[in-house]
Order: C-alpha cells, then structure tokens, then sequence
C-alpha cells in the first residue's frame, strides 16, 4: 500500500517497491531436458535473498482523525497531502445481510438504484454534473457483505459540490419506476451472462454448502427477485436501514480535518436515525460430511474444481494463523498448491486458496481451473497438499519468506490513500483496537510452524470438506466417485436424475 516521500522521515523503509524486491522470494525452475512444460518442484531453484534489515519489516500507518457527529454519524478522517484530490466512501450495516429471504440481492438493486434519481435531481442530471465536475460517484452491495458501499471521488477544491451531489444520492433517491425497468433488463442479462461463468457457478454452490441458510448461503440475485422487486421494496430497504447510526464516513485527501468535518457536517449533520441491533447470524454451522457437488456443465473442456470450510470471525485469535497457513497453501504463485498443480503437474494456469473472514464465521477454500481430463490427477494433488500442510511442519526459510511476503504487501498497499482510509476504516467496523495495525506486522511474524500446522489441521477438515466441480458430467461424474459421494445439479442448484 506505499512506496512514496512522504514515507520518507518515517522509520519504515525509503522504498516499498525496493522493500518487495528483497523480501519476495524468487524462483527459477530447472529447464527439462525433454522440452516438458512442468517441472519438478523439488528442482525448483530458490535463490538467494538480498539481506534485509529487520527495520524494514515495520510498517506504520499514518493515524487519521476519528470523530462522531452528534447525530451518530462516524467519521475518520485521513488527511494527504501528495495530491489535489479528495476521496469519499460511506459503509452503511447491514447491507446484502438484511437481504429478505424473497428478495435475494435487494441491498444490491438499491445501491445500484442510487444514482438512477432523487427529489431534485434527474438521473440524466446527476450523471451530467458529475461529468462536469470530472468526478466519481457510484455504490454497491456485495454478496456476505455486512455493509453497502457509497464512493465518490475527485477534486479537493470540489470537495463541496461533490458532497452535496454524495449527499443527495445517498439521503434522497426516489427509484423512478422507469429507470427500475431499465435496471432489470440490465441485471438479468447479467445473471445470465454470470450463470455460464464456472467460476461464478463454483463459487455459488460452495457458498450454498457451507453456509446453508440465507442471506448467508446466497451469492446472487434470481430471475425472480430480479422480476419482482419494486421501487417500494427499494424504498423501504433504504429508509430502514440508511441512518448515520448504521453509518461510517470516510475521507482521505487534500483538506484540514477540522475543515471537512464542518462540510461533512453540512451536509449530513441534519440526517436522522439510530443504529440497528446487530443482525443475529448463526455461529459456524455444525459441518456436514464431505460430499461433492457436481454442477453439470455439458462439452465444457475444463474442470472448476473448488473446496472449502467454515472458519473463524475476523477478531478471533485465530486469524493471524489462518493467514499465514493460508499464504504458505495457496496466497500466490510461490505457494504449494500453484507450484504442485501448475508447474510440477501442469494441470491448470494456475491454482490458489482464500480465507474471508467477517462479522460472521466465514471460510477458506482452495480452487483451480483444470483441464477436464486431468480432473482426477487434481483431486489427487489438492488432498495431497492439504493432508501435508496438517501433517508437516513448514519449514523455517519457507515461512520466513511467507511472513515477509504477507508484511511486504501490506505495506505496498500503502501506496494508495484510498487503502489506508479503508484500513482505518475495518477498525471502526470490526471494533478492532486502535492500534490493530501498528501491532500487525509483530504478530504475522510471530506466527510459527506449530501455530501453522494447527491452523491446517483445525480448518482444512477434510472429514467435513464440502467440495464442487463445475465440468462434463458425463467426463468427470466416475472420476470424481472415488473421492466421496456426489450429488449432480444443474447451474440453477436442482438436482439432475
């Protein structure tokens, strides 16, 4: 997140594009004699590391100015001074989490809805000034999201026409029935395009095996809650759940704090509304024997192969080791799971693992797109590289170089205000302590082996694993019967005979 001067008197490093080079590890397969595009991972060659010092792996964010408005609005307030701009976000609870069970993705349609009109602006009117003004303004909602998101951006000397604009959207949309139509025509061609997506296919039914029940078990809208949400079901999602209690404000850019506080102010000072109780969310659901989920994909020349369990909440102890045993497994291209598929085996372009934490217990998962005749050869690799991290300790100059990796891309991340604001900004969502990210890099490196191979053991439960392959049924159904029972359904999630 930032390589820059203004890093310069601080006692981190003068350059973090420098700081990456020499932390990275590199890697330089053996050529093959014979020509063959894998390589043997025990041949491959890992090279020498520039000695770093130890100072470099301390990284500290510059502090923003947190306030609370009298109406209950949060605001953080991150000044930066590189640039004549100014950027905005608002996260408002609970987003897609207050999704009803009928209406899949109504936190989405509002959020896109937004900018589609207000009581005094046009949508045509709200898309012209932003142009004029060279500007951004747009918002979402994201599936096991607990917050929607509002974004704008621009000129610091803007900053006033920009918030009124902001302010507008956010406090006054009035989703005119003709601009819902044209949304809808929109979105399901978007569901359609999303359903021929193996990834996208993959991902839903995973998310469905683990966490079962909605909102939590769903990552995406339906033909039905497409056709029939109406502008007052968007109505009255916004006027429930947008108030400056749900909310917290962010800005980073160009300004004296106390200057935009008064702006801010300006313009959502008058905005009302307590915040919600918490939604009740179920813990981690008692997990289900392993089981595969074919999704039937005829003629498709690839397997999409993925498979996941239920895990922790972002502030849980756990999460550090879940971070680092997750980077040593799947994190990049230098990890286990890329360097056995890809360039010992040459089954994929490439094959990773994620762990999502929340407000809620989330998952990890390990995925890759094979090629469909190598479909048993991957399942084959995937639980070998899952039984070995639980098994094995890693060794001490490979998780040396997984603590730098993981410490050297957060500071690279640095680069970007917009990253440091949002950083800030998980710290007021989360309830984290204020000194969460001074503290970060010390408790990444403070992982060892033991804390690794317990946190494989207890969350790549293979007893329990929930597994799903999108491909050729008729080219992968016997192969994937050697790993557990399979059940078969088609892109929609029903079963096929």
């Amino acid at each position: 997140m930032i390589p820059n001067n203004r890093w310069a008197a601080r006692p981190i490093f003068y350059s973090a594009a420098v700081a990456l080079m020499l932390l990275a590890p590199a890697f330089v397969p053996e050529a093959s004699a014979q020509g063959n595009k894998s390589t043997d991972v025990s041949k491959v060659v890992r090279l020498n590391r520039a000695p770093v010092n130890k100072e470099v792996l301390r990284v500290q964010l510059p502090r923003p100015t947190v306030v609370k408005l009298p109406n209950g609005l949060t605001v953080v307030l991150l000044e930066d001074h590189k640039l004549p701009t100014v950027a905005f976000t608002m996260m408002i609870r609970p987003g897609q989490l207050a999704d009803p069970d009928d209406l899949p993705g109504l936190a989405s349609f509002t959020a896109s809805m937004l900018r589609e009109g207000t009581t005094t602006r046009s949508s045509e009117q709200i898309a012209t000034q932003i142009d004029s003004l060279g500007a951004s303004l747009n918002a979402s909602a994201a599936f096991g999201s607990g917050y929607l998101s509002v974004n704008a951006s621009g000129l610091a000397p803007d900053a006033d026409k920009i918030l009124d604009l902001m302010s507008d959207v956010a406090l006054h949309p009035t989703f005119p029935d003709g601009e819902l139509a044209q949304f809808k025509q929109r979105e399901e061609s978007s569901l359609e395009e999303r359903l021929s997506n193996p990834g996208f296919l993959a991902n839903q039914a995973l998310r469905k095996a683990l966490y079962i029940e909605p909102p939590l078990s769903v990552a995406s809208p339906t033909k039905d809650s497409i056709g029939k949400v109406t502008s007052a079901d968007l109505k009255k999602f916004h006027d429930q759940h947008f108030t400056p209690g749900n909310t917290i404000f962010g800005v980073t850019g160009d300004f004296k704090a106390a200057d935009m506080q008064a702006l801010i102010a300006k313009y959502f000072g008058a905005w009302t509304g307590a915040a919600e109780a918490p939604i009740s969310l179920p813990e981690a659901a008692t997990s289900e024997p392993s089981k595969i989920i074919l999704v039937d994909r005829p003629s498709s020349v690839q397997t999409y192969i993925i498979a996941g369990t239920r895990t922790i909440r972002r502030t849980d102890p756990d999460y550090y080791s879940l971070v680092v045993m997750n980077d040593v497994l799947g994190g990049g291209p230098q990890a286990r799971l890329f360097l056995d598929l890809r360039e010992e085996h040459s089954y994929t372009y490439g094959a990773y693992s994620a762990a999502s934490t929340n407000l809620y217990p989330g998952d990890w998962h390990g995925y890759a797109a094979v090629r469909t005749p190598v479909t048993d050869g991957s399942m084959t690799q995937f639980l070998y590289e899952y039984k070995r991290i639980s098994s094995e300790a890693v060794p001490a100059s490979e998780l040396d170089d997984v603590h730098r990796s993981i410490i050297a891309g957060f500071a690279l991340s640095l680069e970007q205000p917009s990253q440091v604001l949002d950083s800030w900004m998980l710290v007021q969502y989360y309830g984290l302590p204020q000194d969460y990210w001074d503290k970060y890099p010390d408790r990444i490196s403070a992982i060892d082996a033991g804390a690794v191979q317990a946190a494989a053991k207890k969350y790549i439960d293979l007893a329990h694993m929930q597994w799903v392959a999108v491909g050729d049924r008729k080219q992968i159904e016997d192969v994937l019967k050697k790993y557990g029972p399979v059940t078969v359904v088609d892109a929609d999630g029903n079963p096929e005979n």
